[in-house]
């Protein structure tokens, strides 16, 4: 069925989204009445800030325009939508209400307790200027909700948006986003009930109909658009007022698009085959439809290829917790429509799983200088030798991280500063280095244990639950492909578990290998341990490495390549080297594919912290010694990069 929608050429986005921009905390007890459930995860919410976020997310140059609250749920709202690449320019802040929330719960199939938390708040004060005339006119679509025609001041600045949209050749859309609660036709706290009866709303969704190009929404929302529980008078109805086309959302059935007159059967229309799925969540699902919907639409793609996108991204996102997050990037959907009658389950399909995880935006970590005092032993022992007390290594390690920051923003490394710390000496540390931007990795083993033990016990999952997210899980793992098998198998069933546990939790994972003492070493013992961990389906983010020769580096860029072209990278550790040796292993790694940086302690911390402790050197001393090492290693590494290719 071919889309003849006409799009303006030359617009700098492909579309814009007005409306609601809340944060969702969606139980993470399963099956659970609202009222028992203990905790909660917190998504980006809100209907155009979904689609938006799924636009973005499929390739759609997309923005959104709405209000937050200058409050911290604001700030992740904003941060998390702007990852994924879409515009933020014209989201505003409100400094007199609050951003707005929903708590949500899910018991089973059908049913989903929903509070919406939203009384006067900041999304639906947005203004005259927030739906600037120039920047629609910048869009070729801009699509609104129909939440943001519930209440006068929303209503006219959504029509305005609309008369500006109009004048200016922009296509329209109305996703009907029907919430009883929001219009005031239920309980405050009834935010499950997904269709009340209104002639009030009937009539007023008929007023602005006409405004409108595209108009998506389930059989209900019709329902209420169209003010007949059946849906081909309602259709009719619809159709009386706007030449619209109408996508009306089935489910499991799929999609029925309308382009013209309403047939005598809902059959009879063009229909967009479904997708059979396993559900866990309906909630969002179809924000994920109009954004696969209208990653066909707007590129001029016929709406069979336009309901495929839909239907898909819709049932990847029933299968799974949360509705942002959720959503597919385009890797993942190409790959679920080429296989989609195999996939009942998308939440389990280890390839999908795979996709989401590692095709979805990521801050770019090119040429990392990372000072690693992940160390617990070393400093340990470092106390005992100078009869300084243990507790003095929590001050050590924080100021560690003042070293960084100053060495950070005295050479502008921005996103290229990295620092590997512990939990036992340094909670202080990494509390000041979390939220700065910084590649920061944590350390989960026993430290000298072989096969690797896990510092806080066998179950590393209940530990990481308790991480930020943007810390990346360090093992390190004394591991030899030729270890007897028994130790062998220890060390790869410790390694899988951890694997696993960071799929679960969302961390990235570093794998630090280092043959262990003793055993014969050979050029490629290195390659064959981690070709071996490849072959059981371990694929760490990171590596960690010691210096190899340039042939050693081109066997691994290329088994990484063959392996997981999605690996962010391999770091050099320093092994208490000093910095001529390391500057040497710097210019063998200069023309490897996949050596991103540096991950080195010993040799910047190991003098300068027994100084300290042994109160030779002050705090000013202490900083100024580790910046000065830590910087002479990022002037070698950047020397290396600079006579890359050379010989």
């Amino acid at each position: 069925m071919r889309n003849a929608t006409r799009f303006a050429a030359g617009r700098d986005f492909d579309v814009l989204c007005l409306g609601r921009f809340a944060v969702d905390f969606y139980a993470q007890q399963i099956g659970a009445r609202l009222e028992d459930v203990t905790s909660f995860a917190k998504y980006l919410g809100g209907s155009s800030a979904n689609t938006a976020f799924g636009c973005a997310r499929l390739g759609l140059r997309a923005g959104l325009v709405s209000r937050v609250g200058d409050d911290h749920l604001g700030r992740f709202l904003v941060e998390t939508i702007a990852r994924e690449g879409c515009d933020t320019s014209h989201v505003s802040v409100d400094p007199a209400r609050l951003t707005g929330a929903v708590v949500l719960g899910i018991k089973d199939r059908d049913t989903f307790p929903l509070i919406f938390l939203r009384e006067n708040c900041a999304d639906m004060a947005i203004a005259d200027e927030d739906v600037e005339e120039s920047y629609i006119a910048r869009s070729r679509a801009l699509l609104i909700t129909g939440t943001h025609f519930s209440r006068p001041h929303v209503d006219r600045i959504s029509r305005l948006a609309l008369e500006r949209a109009r004048r200016n050749d922009v296509r329209t859309v109305l996703d009907i986003d029907y919430r009883p609660v929001l219009w005031g036709l239920t309980g405050r706290g009834d935010g499950e009930t997904r269709y009340v009866r209104s002639d009030t709303v009937t009539a007023h969704l008929q007023g602005i109909l006409p405004l409108f190009d595209l108009v998506i929404g389930t059989a209900e929302e019709f329902a209420i658009a169209g003010g007949s529980a059946d849906l081909i008078t309602s259709l009719r109805a619809i159709r009386a007022v706007t030449n619209a086309t109408l996508v009306i959302k089935r489910g499991a059935m799929g999609c029925t698009v309308v382009d013209g007159p309403v047939p005598r059967t809902i059959d009879e229309a063009f229909q967009g085959k479904g997708v059979e799925v396993e559900v866990l969540n309906v909630l969002g699902a179809g924000d994920a439809f109009s954004s696969g919907f209208l990653s066909g639409w707007v590129r001029g793609e016929d709406y069979d290829a336009c309901s495929r996108y839909a239907n898909a991204c819709g049932a990847m996102v029933v299968s799974r917790h949360g509705c942002a997050p959720a959503m597919p990037t385009r890797a993942e959907l190409d790959h679920f429509l080429a296989h989609a009658t195999a996939i009942t389950r998308p939440d389990r399909d280890a390839t999908l799983t795979r996709l989401h995880r590692v095709t979805a935006p990521r801050i770019a970590r090119e040429d990392l200088a990372i000072f690693a005092f992940d160390h617990r032993n070393p400093f340990f022992d470092l106390a005992q030798q100078t009869g300084a007390g243990e507790e003095r290594l929590p001050r050590l390690k924080a100021l560690c991280v003042e070293a960084v920051a100053r060495t950070s923003a005295a050479l502008g490394l921005g996103a290229s500063t990295g620092v590997l710390c512990d939990d036992r000496y340094g909670q202080d540390a990494l509390n000041a280095a979390t939220g700065r931007g910084w590649w920061i990795g944590r350390p989960v083993e026993l430290p000298g244990s072989n096969p690797v033990v896990f510092d806080r016990g066998r179950s590393v999952g209940t530990t990481l639950v308790s991480w930020p997210a943007e810390h990346v899980v360090k093992c390190l793992v004394y591991y030899h492909p030729d270890d007897p098998i028994e130790h062998r198998l220890e060390n790869e069933a410790q390694i899988l578990a951890l694997a696993q546990a960071t799929l679960a939790t969302g961390h990235e994972l570093l794998l630090e290998i280092i043959p262990p003492k003793g055993r014969p070493r050979g050029p490629d013992t290195v390659y064959r341990a981690l070709k071996r961990l490849y072959n059981l389906g371990v694929r760490p983010e990171w590596w960690k490495l010691e210096s190899m020769t340039a042939a050693q580096w081109k066997a691994v860029d290329a088994l990484i390549a063959e392996r997981d072209p999605h690996c962010r990278g391999v770091l050099l550790l320093g092994l208490a080297a000093d910095v001529p040796t390391l500057a040497r292993g710097f210019r063998e790694a200069r023309s490897s594919r996949t050596c991103r940086g540096f991950a080195v302690g010993r040799t910047i911390f190991q003098a300068p912290s027994r100084a300290w402790l042994a109160g030779a050197i002050d705090d000013a001393e202490l900083v100024a010694r580790l910046g000065a090492t830590y910087e002479a290693l990022i002037a070698a590494w950047r020397d290396a990069r600079a006579r890359k290719g050379a010989r």
